[in-house]
C-alpha cells in the first residue's frame, strides 16, 4: 500500500519558518519527481516546487528565494523548508508523486500577520 505522509505544517508568524516533510513507504520513491502543491481556501491547487529523480529543482515564481526542496531518497523524504512565510503562504500543503499520481493528505501551514 502507497503513502505519503506530510508533517511539519503548524502557525507561524510571518516572516517565520518551517520544514515541511513527506515521507513516502510503499514505492521506489526515488525513481519519481515528487512536486509540493498547496491550497487556500476559496483558491485552486497550485504548484509550489517540484524537485526530479536526479534532483533538479523548480520553484513557482512566487516562492523563489524563499522556498527550498530537497529529497533524501535513502530516507523516503522529501522536504520543503520554507523562510520568510508571508500570511498568503497559509494554505494546506500537499505532496505528489508525478509518474504515479499518488497525493499526501496535506499538512496545514498558517501564517498569520
Amino acid at each position: 500500500q502507497v503513502q505519503l505522509v506530510e508533517s511539519g505544517g503548524g502557525l507561524v508568524q510571518a516572516g517565520g519558518s518551517l520544514r515541511l516533510s513527506c515521507v513516502a513507504s510503499g514505492i521506489t520513491f526515488s525513481i519519481h519527481n515528487v512536486a509540493w502543491y498547496r491550497q487556500a481556501p476559496g483558491k485552486q491547487r497550485e504548484l509550489v516546487a517540484g524537485i526530479s529523480d536526479s534532483s533538479s529543482t523548480y520553484y513557482a515564481d512566487f516562492v523563489k528565494g524563499r522556498f527550498t526542496i530537497s529529497r533524501d531518497n535513502a530516507k523516503n523524504t522529501v522536504a520543503l523548508q520554507m523562510n520568510k512565510l508571508e500570511p498568503e503562504d497559509t494554505a494546506v500543503y500537499t505532496c505528489h508523486t508525478v509518474q504515479t499520481a499518488y497525493w499526501g493528505q496535506g499538512t496545514q501551514v498558517t501564517v498569520s500577520s
